[in-house]
Protein backbone atom coordinates (compact mmCIF):
# COMPACT_ATOMS: atom_id res chain seq x y z
CA UNK A 1 0.00 0.00 0.00
CA UNK A 2 1.63 3.41 -1.00
CA UNK A 3 2.36 5.91 1.97
CA UNK A 4 0.07 8.66 0.42
CA UNK A 5 -2.82 6.21 0.59
CA UNK A 6 -1.80 5.13 4.28
CA UNK A 7 -1.40 8.45 5.19
CA UNK A 8 -5.13 9.80 4.00
CA UNK A 9 -6.56 6.79 5.47
CA UNK A 10 -5.28 7.48 8.45
CA UNK A 11 -6.46 11.05 8.39
CA UNK A 12 -9.61 10.18 7.96
CA UNK A 13 -9.44 7.77 10.26
CA UNK A 14 -8.63 9.93 12.96
CA UNK A 15 -11.57 12.68 11.91
CA UNK A 16 -14.60 9.95 12.46
CA UNK A 17 -13.07 8.51 15.62
CA UNK A 18 -12.85 12.14 16.66
CA UNK A 19 -16.70 12.86 14.89
CA UNK A 20 -18.10 9.92 16.91
CA UNK A 21 -16.67 10.78 19.98
CA UNK A 22 -17.94 14.42 19.62
CA UNK A 23 -21.50 12.93 18.67
CA UNK A 24 -21.93 12.24 22.14
CA UNK A 25 -21.76 15.47 23.12
CA UNK A 26 -25.27 17.54 22.68
CA UNK A 27 -23.87 20.62 20.71
CA UNK A 28 -24.29 21.69 16.78
CA UNK A 29 -23.76 19.37 14.25
CA UNK A 30 -21.97 22.02 12.41
CA UNK A 31 -19.78 22.99 15.59
CA UNK A 32 -19.02 19.11 16.42
CA UNK A 33 -17.41 19.24 12.46
CA UNK A 34 -15.34 21.62 12.92
CA UNK A 35 -14.14 20.67 15.60
CA UNK A 36 -13.51 16.75 14.77
CA UNK A 37 -11.66 18.55 11.84
CA UNK A 38 -9.20 20.50 13.82
CA UNK A 39 -8.76 17.85 16.84
CA UNK A 40 -8.53 15.17 14.38
CA UNK A 41 -5.63 17.27 12.56
CA UNK A 42 -4.04 18.39 15.75
CA UNK A 43 -3.32 14.29 16.50
CA UNK A 44 -2.38 13.21 12.91
CA UNK A 45 0.27 15.64 13.57
CA UNK A 46 1.53 13.51 16.52
CA UNK A 47 0.32 10.07 15.82
CA UNK A 48 0.78 9.63 11.86
CA UNK A 49 4.10 11.67 12.08
CA UNK A 50 6.36 8.54 10.49
CA UNK A 51 3.43 7.89 7.70
CA UNK A 52 4.02 11.65 6.66
CA UNK A 53 7.48 11.20 6.96
CA UNK A 54 7.44 7.93 4.45
CA UNK A 55 5.46 9.68 2.24
CA UNK A 56 7.04 12.85 1.97
CA UNK A 57 10.46 10.60 1.08
CA UNK A 58 8.13 8.76 -1.53
CA UNK A 59 7.24 12.18 -3.19
CA UNK A 60 11.06 13.60 -2.97
CA UNK A 61 11.79 10.22 -5.38
CA UNK A 62 9.21 10.56 -7.51
CA UNK A 63 10.16 13.89 -8.10
CA UNK A 64 14.03 13.22 -8.57
CA UNK A 65 12.96 10.47 -10.93
CA UNK A 66 10.70 12.45 -13.03
CA UNK A 67 13.71 15.22 -13.01
CA UNK A 68 16.26 12.60 -13.78
CA UNK A 69 13.90 11.45 -16.61
CA UNK A 70 13.44 14.59 -17.69
CA UNK A 71 17.13 15.65 -18.28
CA UNK A 72 17.73 12.50 -19.92
CA UNK A 73 15.17 13.62 -22.39
CA UNK A 74 16.29 17.01 -22.72
CA UNK A 75 20.18 15.75 -23.70
CA UNK A 76 17.87 12.88 -26.29
CA UNK A 77 16.37 15.46 -28.24
CA UNK A 78 19.02 18.21 -28.28
CA UNK A 79 21.24 15.11 -29.96
CA UNK A 80 23.29 14.94 -26.83
CA UNK A 81 22.42 12.10 -26.04
CA UNK A 82 25.69 9.67 -24.98
CA UNK A 83 24.62 6.31 -25.30
CA UNK A 84 22.97 5.59 -28.64
CA UNK A 85 20.61 3.03 -28.67
CA UNK A 86 21.65 1.52 -32.10
CA UNK A 87 25.39 2.39 -33.00
CA UNK A 88 25.27 2.95 -36.93
CA UNK A 89 26.52 0.36 -39.07
CA UNK A 90 28.84 0.73 -42.01
CA UNK A 91 26.94 0.09 -45.30
CA UNK A 92 28.14 -2.79 -47.45
CA UNK A 93 29.05 -2.54 -50.88
CA UNK A 94 27.05 -3.89 -53.17
CA UNK A 95 27.43 -7.20 -54.86
CA UNK A 96 27.64 -7.97 -58.94
CA UNK A 97 26.58 -11.06 -59.34
CA UNK A 98 28.04 -11.05 -62.99
CA UNK A 99 31.98 -11.06 -62.16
Amino acid sequence: MSAALKYTLGRIGLFVAVLAGLWLIDMNVFLKLMLALVFSAALSFFLLRGWRDEMAGEMADATERRRAEKERLRSALAGEDQTPADPPTPPTPPTDPQR
